[in-house]
C-alpha cells in the first residue's frame, strides 16, 4: 500500500504541472470511453447487481448499484460539464500591493493526494476522478466490494485515458481490500487528505484512524418543515419528490414536519399519498388515527436515514419547534422549509445550520449536477475544508504570492 501511496504522490506533481488542455482532453477522452464501452460497463454491473439479489439487499440500496445505459449518459455529460467549467489551477482570488510595491496575491492550487472511501455507488469513480483531474489533484479510491466489478471497469477507464494522453495511470488509483483502508489511513506521507463517503461506521472508522485531515460525508438525515401558510398545492409534489423519487440516496427526505395548524384534509392527503407510493410510515401519537395501519414514530426513527421507503412524520406547533427538532436529530446535510412568510423563512435559515438549505424545494437539489458543479464526490456535512457539494473548486487551496523587487524587512 505504500508503494501505491509513493506512486500516487508522484504522479500528483505530474498532473499538478500538466496544462489545462491536458487535463481537459483527458476528460474528453474519458467521456467518450463511457460511450463506447457501454455495453461492456453494463455486464460488469450486471455482476454486482446479480451479487446484490443474492445476498437480499433492499431495492432502494440496489438502486444505488445500478448502471444502465441513461446513468451511463449521464455520467460521461457530467465529465463534459466539469471539463468545461472555468481553469481554478492558478487562479488568483486576491491581490494587494503595499505601499513600499511589495505584491501579494493569494492562488489556487491542488490539495495535492485524495482518498476516497465510500460504499455503494460506482458513478463515484467517474465523479470523484473527473473532478480531481480537473483540479490537478491525483486520487486514491478505495469502493465497497458491492460494486467491485463496476468499480473496476470504470477505474480501467480512467487509467486508459490518462495513459492515452500522456500522463500516467497512476493519477488515479484503486484499491480493493478492505484491510488497505486501515493501512491509507496511516500514510499521511503521501496522501494529504481523506473522504469518507457512506454510512455512520465507515465515518466514524476513519475519524478515529486517520492520521490525515477528514473531510466527512455524512449520512443524509433529511427533514422538510411545512408552515401553516405554506402553498398545499406545491407542497404535495414537493414532498413526494423528496422521499418517493430515489429514496437511497442522501438527499432524500427522511422526516416531514408538519405545523399543528394545516387542516386535517391536507395531512390526510399527504399520508394517502405517501401510503399509495408504498412509503411506510411512522407517525406521532396525533396522527396515529389519520389511516389504519400507521405506527408510532420513536426516538429512535427520528435519529435514523432508513434510504429505503420509510419515511417518520412529526407535528409541531411552530418553526421554532421545527427547528429545535432539526438542530437535535439532523445531520447538516439538507434541510427545507415550505413557507411563505419571509420573517418564518428567515427564522427557518438563521436557526439551521446544515450544509444546504432549501425554501419551497425539494431536498432532491442538494447535489452536485443540480447546483451547477457538473459533478461532486459528495456532500460534504464536516465544515473544514468544505460545506456541501464538492465540485472542483472544493477540491483547491489558497497559497500566498509575494512579489517583490529587493525587499527586505526592515
Amino acid at each position: 500500500m505504500k508503494d501505491i501511496a509513493k506512486k500516487v504522490k508522484e504522479a500528483s506533481q505530474e498532473l499538478r504541472t500538466a496544462g489545462s488542455e491536458k487535463r481537459i482532453a483527458v476528460l474528453k477522452t474519458l467521456a467518450e470511453k463511457l460511450k463506447s464501452n457501454l455495453c461492456l460497463i453494463l455486464e460488469e454491473n450486471e455482476k454486482d447487481l446479480r451479487a446484490a439479489k443474492e445476498q437480499n439487499l433492499s431495492a432502494a440500496l440496489t438502486d444505488r448499484l445500478v448502471l444502465n445505459e441513461s446513468r451511463v449518459e449521464a455520467m460521461a455529460k457530467g465529465i463534459l460539464e466539469v471539463a468545461a467549467q472555468e481553469e481554478v489551477l492558478g487562479k488568483i482570488i486576491e491581490e494587494k500591493t503595499r505601499a513600499d510595491g511589495l505584491k501579494i496575491q493569494k492562488e489556487l492550487i491542488p490539495l495535492g493526494v485524495v482518498a476516497m472511501i465510500f460504499e455503494s455507488r460506482p458513478n463515484v469513480v467517474i465523479d470523484s476522478a473527473s473532478i480531481a483531474i480537473k483540479s490537478g489533484n491525483a486520487v486514491i479510491l478505495k469502493g465497497g466490494k458491492e460494486a467491485s466489478h463496476s468499480n473496476k471497469v470504470l477505474t480501467q477507464l480512467v487509467q486508459e485515458s490518462l495513459k492515452e494522453q500522456g500522463l500516467s495511470v497512476h493519477c488515479v488509483e484503486q484499491i480493493e481490500a478492505r484491510d488497505e483502508v486501515s493501512e491509507v489511513l496511516k500514510l499521511n506521507e503521501y496522501i494529504d487528505v481523506v473522504i469518507p463517503r457512506g454510512g455512520e461506521k465507515l465515518i466514524n472508522y476513519v475519524y478515529e484512524n486517520a492520521t490525515m485531515p477528514v473531510i466527512a460525508h455524512f449520512k443524509g438525515l433529511c427533514h422538510i418543515y411545512v408552515h401553516e401558510d405554506a402553498d398545499l398545492e406545491k407542497a404535495l409534489p414537493i414532498i413526494l419528490n423528496a422521499k418517493v423519487q430515489r429514496p437511497g440516496v442522501c438527499n432524500a427526505m427522511e422526516c416531514l414536519l408538519l405545523s399543528t395548524k394545516l387542516p386535517d384534509e391536507f395531512k390526510k392527503k399527504v399520508i394517502t399519498e405517501l401510503m399509495g407510493h408504498k412509503v411506510e410510515l411512522r407517525v406521532s401519537d396525533d396522527l396515529k388515527n389519520f389511516h389504519q395501519g400507521l405506527k408510532l414514530a420513536t426516538e429512535t426513527d427520528y435519529a435514523t436515514e432508513y434510504l429505503d421507503l420509510i419515511l417518520s412524520i412529526k407535528t409541531v406547533q411552530n418553526v421554532e419547534e421545527a427547528i429545535e427538532h432539526i438542530n437535535q436529530y439532523g445531520s447538516h446535510h439538507t434541510e427545507s422549509i415550505l413557507a411563505k412568510n419571509p420573517e418564518v423563512i428567515k427564522k427557518f435559515q438563521q436557526g439551521i445550520d446544515c450544509s444546504c438549505l432549501m425554501v419551497n424545494a425539494s431536498t432532491r437539489f442538494n447535489d452536485g449536477g443540480e447546483l451547477g458543479l457538473g459533478a461532486e464526490l459528495g456532500i460534504s456535512t464536516s465544515k473544514f475544508h468544505a460545506y456541501g457539494p464538492m465540485g472542483v473548486k472544493e477540491l483547491t487551496t489558497a497559497r500566498y504570492l509575494v512579489t517583490g523587487s529587493g525587499h527586505i524587512r526592515q
